[in-house]
């Protein structure tokens, strides 16, 4: 194997602005090309994305004649006439759609172009609960022996931790797909540490062939943006950036922030509370609980990449919120961009998580999700900082940016695989 190794990605998605999967993937890919490995990616985003350093970025084409697009287009149509959803039921029975299927047949057809003895490792990215990538592999063989699957979340549905507690449609399937995934790749990636030992209860290959390859810092072309409607002026401001999903609970931290801003009057002049991004699992109640409330702002859905990596360098403190549960095992992708963004994090999420164990146990901003009480005494911490010393709040963890640096996943590859 030279020492420029080769990789060919293929991912599900690239678009850093279409999804937090999208984020992870370009800005691993990104790593990737800055340590001078060669990098060619094949990717299923829904429009054109260019990787500045890659040796090709290529959007694959959707198969649009063979059987399973005939089937999904027909069960479209079908479900409109009748009103009736078809899905749940078609996925009991077969495991997955029609459509996951002629998305997984349009990758098969195009890295049936590609050459094996033209790369060191092929990799796979995938986003949410879809691993369509891996599928596609799992059809090509010869291609199993230089194989990097990479694992982001817990999967399928039903190996998530509590409060997680969905059985997916297909889930017997899906099961059998993902142990056959450890079976046939050569290497598995995971996002984390405590990932990579969730996973192995499962089965002892999650483990044998696992590599631990954290999510990367995003860099954009275009690191400023215009944010005075969100945020001008000297503030103490908190900020939560990313989708707050079901069991991610916002309102413990809001009702701790107005706490804050009534038994200290003097902070309303001078204090924000900052929510971007999707919340709709939480409509209408969040939006109401924070109208005319003029110390919080909360975006209407999805922000640009742009504005919420420039926020995250003015802000005070930049917030990780979790679900309450025993258990975290996920690594939240945009923590590698707070690391480098260099202020205080507040994590609301379990003592035992991937986030508190890189912050270490003793790091004093942590608290469960849902305990009111002790988040209302930590921001009137972090206040009576940002009052008294705000460069105090600059967070300069060396061993961290270490850890999520391009050269430290570098060597992660080359000492498992070259």
């Amino acid at each position: 194997m030279s020492d420029l190794l080769k990789i060919l990605v293929l991912a599900e998605t690239v678009d850093p602005n279409g999804s937090s999967a999208g984020q992870a993937n370009y800005a691993f890919i990104q790593a990737l090309v800055k340590e001078d490995f060669k990098v060619a990616v094949l990717h299923y985003s829904h429009k054109e994305i260019a990787i500045s350093g890659a040796l090709n970025v290529e959007k694959i084409k959707e198969n649009r004649s063979g059987l399973f697009f005939f089937l999904s287009r027909a069960q479209r149509v079908l479900q409109r006439w009748t009103g009736l959803n078809f899905s749940k039921h078609l996925e009991n029975l077969f495991g997955f759609s029609f459509t996951f299927w002629n998305d997984a047949e349009s990758m098969v057809r195009r890295l049936q172009k590609e050459s094996e003895s033209d790369y060191d490792i092929l990799l796979t990215l995938s986003k949410g609960a879809s691993y369509r990538t891996h599928y596609a592999t799992l059809k090509l063989p010869r291609w199993h022996s230089k194989w990097l699957a990479y694992i982001h979340d817990p999967y399928p549905f039903h190996w998530y931790p509590k409060p997680y507690d969905w059985k997916e449609p297909g889930a017997r399937q899906k099961e059998k797909f993902i142990l056959l995934v450890a079976t046939q790749a050569r290497w598995l990636g995971y996002p984390s540490e405590m990932l990579k030992q969730w996973m192995a209860q499962f089965e002892n290959k999650f483990q044998s062939k696992a590599l631990v390859l954290p999510h990367q810092p995003l860099k954009l072309d275009n690191q400023t943006a215009n944010v005075e409607s969100i945020l001008s002026g000297n503030c103490f401001s908190l900020m939560h950036a990313g989708n707050l999903l079901g069991y991610r609970d916002p309102f413990p931290l809001i009702r701790a922030f107005v706490r804050f801003l009534e038994k200290h009057q003097s902070a309303r002049d001078h204090s924000k509370l900052v929510l971007l991004g999707p919340s709709d699992y939480h409509e209408p109640a969040l939006t109401r609980y924070v109208e005319g409330e003029e110390n919080i702002y909360k975006s209407d859905g999805y922000v640009s990449q742009e504005i919420v990596a420039s926020l995250q360098k003015l802000v005070s403190v930049n917030i990780v919120i979790e679900a309450k549960s025993d258990t975290s095992p996920f690594l939240p992708a945009k923590l590698p961009n707070l690391i480098y963004a260099y202020k205080t994090i507040l994590h609301l999420g379990p003592e035992k998580s991937e986030t508190r164990r890189l912050l270490k146990n003793d790091y004093p901003y942590s608290c469960e999700v849902d305990n009111e009480d002790k988040i209302l005494a930590i921001i009137e911490i972090l206040y009576g900082t940002w009052i008294s010393n705000p460069a105090a709040l600059f967070l300069n963890r060396e061993d961290l940016k270490t850890y999520f640096s391009s050269r430290e996943l570098s060597h992660t590859i080359k000492d498992k695989i070259a």
